[in-house]
């Protein structure tokens, strides 16, 4: 018997994808598949996402990149943003991935990959907002996007499109990231670039704001079920993953299901936590190396399944409530068992 696993609801994903892209259209939805797509496998996620009919993928570094675009097999745009070296580069541009650009210097070894691939390389050009994460500063943005106007003049790159990120801490500094953002792509404009698409914002900003979705929107968290730290339930979405775990053991002290700390649930849930059992939420008293201890119930039985985190039905937490209760961020948790307990894959994305 496994004492415990990460169990992926195939339709789910779907279903959240397909809301996400609702909420944001007529703007497209990138799905960001960083982190192996939040803990739940790139392959599985684009699969979902194909399915839902998302048309773009995006992730930090290359060969995530690489998984998603190959999983797509040309039905998907796919986007790679960390800054890499020019081996690496010329790798994802023969590939036929499309590249975040943020440096001068990256812009130069970009283009000289491609050049030595024979290919154009589709980048999309990043102004800092102001969040100071990376980015061209807005001094220095008229001369960077001159100079990539004269690299599409030889064919080297394409600019598909004008990006950056903004901290959504408040209204105010995202209204002003945006400010920036719309100063900078006039700026990309009068130097003679044309990209198709403008993307700023991520899931929280877009949700709520429609004037931060351009023609493109990077979504991550929203499409796997992840709400915001302290932010609202959303609707039509709900956690894609639970975390189940089965009793290995009735004691009179509890009940013991197969899953520790050593898995990766944290053991600061206990006392604060509950768990979905059978007969609804029972506290989490304990969490020792390889088992957690659960307020008893009448008639738990070996084999009994119990879930420690997923969408609520059970009266458990989402990865959210949990990340709250613990004090992490709401995908953490999720991100902590996913290494060490087997993945699971139920339902059917083609049918959903």
């Amino acid at each position: 018997m496994i004492a415990g696993e990460l169990r992926v609801d195939r339709a789910r994903l779907v279903a959240n994808i397909r809301a996400v892209r609702a909420r944001m259209a007529p703007a497209e939805a990138l799905v960001v598949i960083k982190d192996d797509a939040y803990a739940l496998g790139v392959d599985e996620v684009v699969a979902a996402g194909l399915a839902a009919g998302a048309r773009w993928f995006g992730g930090i570094d290359v060969p995530s990149a690489l998984r998603a675009a190959r999983a797509a097999g040309g039905r998907a745009r796919v986007i790679a943003w960390m800054t890499v070296p020019e081996d690496e580069a010329r790798r994802a541009v023969a590939c036929g991935l499309e590249l975040g650009v943020g440096d001068e210097d990256y812009l130069e070894r970009v283009a000289a990959a491609a050049r030595a691939a024979g290919v154009t390389a589709r980048v999309h050009l990043k102004i800092d907002t102001g969040l100071h994460r990376n980015g061209v500063r807005p001094e220095r943005w008229r001369a960077f996007c001159a100079r990539a106007a004269e690299w599409e003049s030889t064919g080297a790159v394409c600019v598909a499109g004008i990006w950056s990120h903004i901290a959504e801490a408040s209204d105010a500094e995202d209204d002003a990231s945006r400010s920036a953002f719309d100063a900078a792509v006039a700026v990309a404009r009068a130097e003679g670039l044309r990209p198709e698409v403008r993307h700023l914002a991520a899931s929280a900003a877009a949700w709520a704001r429609p004037e931060f979705r351009y023609e493109l929107v990077r979504v991550g968290a929203f499409c796997y079920g992840i709400r915001s730290a302290d932010g609202p339930e959303i609707a039509g979405i709900a956690p894609a993953a639970s975390l189940v775990a089965r009793v290995t053991e009735v004691r009179d002290t509890g009940v013991m299901v197969g899953v520790g700390f050593v898995d990766g649930y944290p053991s600061t849930a206990a006392g604060r936590a509950a768990a979905g059992t059978p007969v609804g939420p029972r506290a989490v008293e304990a969490v020792d190396a390889f088992a957690t201890r659960i307020a008893s119930w009448t008639g738990a039985a070996v084999g009994d399944e119990v879930v420690l985190f997923g969408t609520g039905v059970h009266g458990e937490p989402t990865p959210t409530d949990l990340g709250e209760a613990i004090g992490t961020v709401g995908e953490e948790p999720l991100l902590r068992v996913s290494r060490l307990v087997p993945r699971v894959y139920v339902g059917d994305a083609a049918a959903e």
